[in-house]
């Protein structure tokens, strides 16, 4: 089977590329860098010509809240328009828990518009939200800090390794279209300043956490189970403690 997946050379993209060839498939991995852009519709219909599946696993150049969204929302109608021609029979999208729950973040509106747009193209789809990565923790807890003092909104937090991410989206592709939403995180769930700090710690940063009830997450205010699920949701198996030991390892 054919299956193209969009930001193939990305952290999970590369993953989920590499799980699926191992397994006989027909891979694209389709980049800006390899001639397939989607949002100059740059080689989309070469890269698509024969596939089956598409997973769209791309990421906007810029954190500019109005830049994201015009990415998000150019490069889903292109794809979009190219899996029609080809007549792609399953598009996944890999999205975030509670997109629809952090109205004021610029990247989790831009989100909900892409959904929106695989929702409406009359393409089967899955559209896969998955929590925080556990390889962000760094740079949260860098967009976070004052000083020597790691400050961190009140809620709870349930990260997932990246290689349990592509896990699933590459489980995905065999399934049917569920023409809906599925939900992944991490095994284990726990208040933000507790992961950052178990985090800080595994790595040698004497950086103190504190629970700020006026701190934001990306610029938007959450609240206590804005970034878990609020129901069911597969479970990656890859503990914090373990992603720690395995980085170090490979470090």
């Amino acid at each position: 089977m054919k299956i193209v997946v969009i930001g193939g050379t990305g952290l999970i993209g590369s993953r989920t590329v590499a799980i699926l060839r191992r397994g006989g498939q027909e891979v694209i991995a389709a980049s800006p860098k390899g001639g397939v852009n989607t949002v100059t519709g740059e080689g989309l219909k070469e890269a698509m010509a024969g596939a089956l599946v598409v997973i769209d696993l791309s990421n906007a150049p810029s954190s500019d809240p109005q830049a994201v969204l015009e990415f998000f929302e150019t490069s889903g109608r292109n794809l979009v328009a190219a899996e029609a021609a080809a007549g792609i029979r399953h598009h996944i999208t890999l999205s975030i828990v509670g997109t629809d729950r952090v109205p004021d973040q610029g990247y989790y509106r831009a989100k909900v518009a892409q959904e929106k747009l695989i929702e409406a193209s009359g393409i089967p789809y899955t559209i896969i939200r998955s929590t925080q990565f556990l390889e962000f923790l760094g740079r949260i807890a860098d967009a976070s800090s004052d000083g020597s003092v790691v400050r961190l909104a009140p809620g709870l937090l349930q990260p997932i390794a990246a290689d349990d991410v592509a896990a699933v989206v590459a489980e995905v592709a065999f399934d049917n279209p569920r023409n809906g939403v599925i939900e992944i995180a991490g095994p284990e769930r726990a208040e933000f300043n507790e992961i950052i700090a178990r985090y800080l710690k595994g790595i040698g940063d004497p950086r103190k956490v504190v629970k700020d009830p006026e701190a934001r997450y990306r610029g938007g205010r959450i609240e206590e189970k804005s970034l878990v699920p609020l129901g069911e949701a597969r479970l990656g198996r890859i503990s914090l403690e373990e992603w720690l030991r395995r980085s170090q390892k490979g470090a």
